[in-house]
């Protein structure tokens, strides 16, 4: 089955509420599972997690933009 829609024709907030409808179907089926690198991926880096809040992170963002 091929969709066509008319990305060409269609708003940035028409194309995100039709992205944001496939992937709340998408993932109420259970039978999505992660491709198997993901969960490598996930393991290596485990422990190295850094989180700060959105003002710093925007802010070192910003400095190395510059």
């Amino acid at each position: 089955m091929t969709v066509a829609l008319p990305l060409e024709q269609m708003t940035v907030a028409e194309k995100l509420q039709a992205m944001e409808a496939l992937w709340a179907d998408l993932s109420r089926n259970d039978a999505l599972e992660s491709p198997a690198w993901h969960e490598d991926a996930l393991r290596t880096r485990t422990g190295e997690e850094n989180f700060v809040d959105w003002e710093t992170a925007k802010q070192q963002l910003r400095a190395r933009l510059k």
